[in-house]
């Protein structure tokens, strides 16, 4: 392959990807997070978030509670991200929120159920149990590491942002952030009652297998790949979000300001979108089918009660910084994300099947350290890379290797890292990143072992011996007086 060829396959990949991404997983997943983490900034104060995941808040409850509270959801990293930024912004020690970074993707209870249809429950099960283990032990350690920043940031930011009045969360305040999280869960689950049809309308068109087609050929959809193609609705929706952020840029970038005809624009463009986003579209030779799934109606039952809590009983204030802080996250996140998906997607071309059973058909440090490179170079949305694992396996990964993939996908994809770092700062975030390769190895190696027959017991035990000697060294620390680092980094909470 010449390089002018290859420079075509380069940009083509990273073009269908990032246009197969910007079609199936902005509106209903990003869109709703931006939102979440804007109004989690804006109208919860500090006080009910450090409540329970503060940095002086006992280990006991701050971790358990990171990972209980990212069981629930069942979204890809890229949507984790800005819900990361929220909770750390507002409060959350760097230890319980990296928890929660870590545990949301790689093991809500979505995930390990697909995981365990799929591949295996014994997978599943190990998935769960050491992504809870190292989630809570990499946020420990985080947390030791970066103690003397996470202190001051905690100072700086009581200074900032000291209450006046009081230091509850107000019922509408609590109210409307629950029903953006229902408006989240009801565009991302994929399960009844939410895939469920309710009702279809059937629409004529002779052409519209032949555009389905060339857009397939445009941007290339094979699901044993992870390729995800675009659709008439993706066209459609990428659209409706061009004008969007066209509308965000000239009607929210100025809203402490003025309200203005941009900003309702924004916002009447966004339930739109989401509407458009939330109906399920297919395309054959007769023509195209239009159905109303239990997600439609979710998203159409959400949307009226934000409106009524937003004009009726929040201050017009809470509304602005609501907004001007959701805009915020986009304008720090979403350029990332792009860059990072359109990355993957030039690179992943380049990766070849038969190169897995080489590097990493046994369980051994480097076929976990395989496991892990392809987890940041081949990145696939959640629930996607199940089957995708599953291809691997298939095509002789080992099943430890394959375990530390599924670990590190959700928490090392390149995109994520660009965005983490933005947030915390290029130092915490790297420190990040190589505890996560780390620690995925060794839960890859852990039960590559027991799958090759070391006994259950030795491999608990094993795994106990780390966990505790973890633990002591961590406490030991403490105990020494280990303040951690004193380098400042820069970071989008201050």
């Amino acid at each position: 392959m010449d390089l002018a060829a290859l420079l075509r396959t380069l940009l083509h990949g990273g073009a269908s990807n990032l246009a197969a991404y910007l079609a199936a997983h902005v509106i209903l997943c990003l869109v709703p997070a931006f939102l979440i983490a804007g109004a989690m900034t804006a109208l919860i104060p500090k006080e009910a978030v450090t409540r329970f995941l503060g940095r002086d808040t006992p280990g006991w409850i701050s971790y358990p509670a990171a990972a209980l509270a990212g069981s629930t959801l069942a979204v890809c990293s890229c949507t984790i991200v800005p819900l990361f930024a929220g909770i750390y912004k507002k409060g959350a020690g760097l230890g319980p929120a990296i928890t929660f970074l870590f545990f949301a993707p790689a093991a809500n209870v979505l995930a390990l159920i697909y995981t365990g249809g799929v591949i295996g429950v014994d997978l599943a099960l190990a998935r769960l149990l050491l992504s809870l283990a190292f989630g809570m032990g990499i946020g420990m350690i985080m947390a030791l590491l970066f103690r003397r920043e996470d202190a001051a940031r905690d100072a700086a930011d009581d200074r900032l942002f000291a209450p006046h009045g009081p230091v509850g969360i107000r019922r509408p305040a609590g109210l409307f952030v629950l029903t953006l999280l229902a408006l989240l869960l009801a565009g991302t689950l994929k399960i009844e009652p939410f895939s469920h049809r309710i009702g279809e309308i059937f629409l004529p068109f002779a052409g519209a297998q032949g555009v389905q087609d060339a857009l397939n050929r445009i941007v290339p959809y094979d699901a044993s790949r992870g390729e995800e193609g675009i659709t008439l609705q993706g066209v459609m929706v990428i659209g409706l979000l061009a004008w969007l952020a066209v509308a965000s840029w000239k009607g929210i970038e100025d809203i402490h300001r003025r309200f203005s005809g941009w900003t309702w624009a924004a916002l009447g463009l966004t339930a739109v979108t989401l509407v458009a986003a939330s109906i399920e579209v297919q395309s054959d030779a007769r023509g195209i089918s239009v159905a109303m799934t239990g997600r439609t109606l979710g998203v159409w039952l959400a949307l009226p009660i934000l409106l009524y809590l937003g004009r009726r009983h929040l201050r017009e204030a809470e509304l602005r910084d609501w907004l001007w802080e959701s805009w915020r996250f986009v304008k720090q996140i979403f350029p990332l994300l792009a860059v990072g998906v359109f990355l993957v997607g030039s690179i992943r071309p380049l990766i070849q099947a038969e190169w897995i059973e080489a590097v990493a058909g046994r369980n051994t440090p480097l076929g976990n350290l395989a496991g892990v490179a392809f987890g940041v170079f081949m990145y696939f949305p959640t629930l996607v890379e199940v089957p995708i694992a599953r291809m691997f396996l298939d095509l002789g990964m080992h099943p430890g290797p394959l375990l530390a993939y599924l670990m590190a996908d959700p928490e090392l994809s390149l995109q994520s890292i660009l965005i983490v770092s933005a947030i915390i700062g290029p130092w915490k975030a790297w420190t990040y990143v190589g505890w996560v390769a780390l620690f995925s190895m060794l839960a890859g190696l852990l039960y590559g072992a027991w799958i090759d027959g070391l006994g259950l017991a030795p491999v608990l035990g094993w795994l106990g011996a780390f966990l505790a000697l973890l633990a002591l060294g961590l406490r030991w620390l403490a105990r020494m007086g280990f303040r951690g680092s004193s380098v400042a980094q820069p970071s989008a909470s201050h």
